[in-house]
């Protein structure tokens, strides 16, 4: 939590950040991230890419979905941005441009990790998520090659799964497909570990 003392970010902090940084307000605190490395550019781009055909266009799959890159959601006094997020048409049909931010918490939100952001990520974030009703989260690890998809039950996450490697899975709330997690990392080459 903020400490008592100190100024809380507002918006406007946001918006004069260093464009190369992501920036977010998490608990009153603004929070600058550098722009994704390559492994998270990549498996977040190829996660999209998976995604999108069969879940927001309908070909290959059920349909139904808005899912975008990095929308900026402002969910209480938090401002947060998921690499990617996803919500059903039910709930939200058309995008409305009044404000280049959302107030509609996704129904699904992901966050590519990476040794910098997931603490982060996984103590901070996953509580606003929680607060706000988003049903499922994904949390991507493209350095370890792993997929964990949490689910909402009595405002509080539960781990539904976790995935590794190359497996071909069915991760709720996109089990309608199987995903092939191979191509999540297929174009990142994480060198040789090194010897003892």
């Amino acid at each position: 939590m903020a400490d008592a003392g100190k100024r809380r970010a507002t918006y406007a902090d946001v918006l004069s950040a260093p464009e190369h940084l992501v920036a977010e307000i998490i608990d009153g605190e603004l929070e600058l991230s550098p722009r994704p490395a390559k492994p998270h550019a990549a498996a977040a781009t190829a996660l999209g890419e998976e995604l999108g055909p069969p879940f927001k266009r309908g070909r290959g799959g059920p349909g139904g979905w808005i899912l975008l890159f990095e929308p900026e959601l402002h969910l209480s006094s938090d401002v947060l941005v998921p690499d990617l997020a996803g919500w059903r048409r039910e709930r939200m049909p058309v995008m409305t441009t009044a404000e280049a931010y959302f107030t509609l918490a996704p129904d699904w939100a992901c966050e590519v990790v990476s040794p910098s952001t997931s603490a982060k990520d996984r103590a901070r974030k996953l509580p606003i998520y929680a607060r706000e009703g988003v049903r499922h989260v994904w949390l991507v690890d493209p350095l370890q090659r792993t997929l964990e998809v949490l689910r909402l039950q009595d405002r509080n996450w539960v781990i539904v799964a976790v995935h590794e490697g190359n497996a071909k899975v069915r991760a709720e709330p996109f089990d309608a497909i199987e995903l092939d997690l191979g191509i999540l990392w297929a174009d990142v080459d994480l060198g040789t570990p090194p010897t003892r």
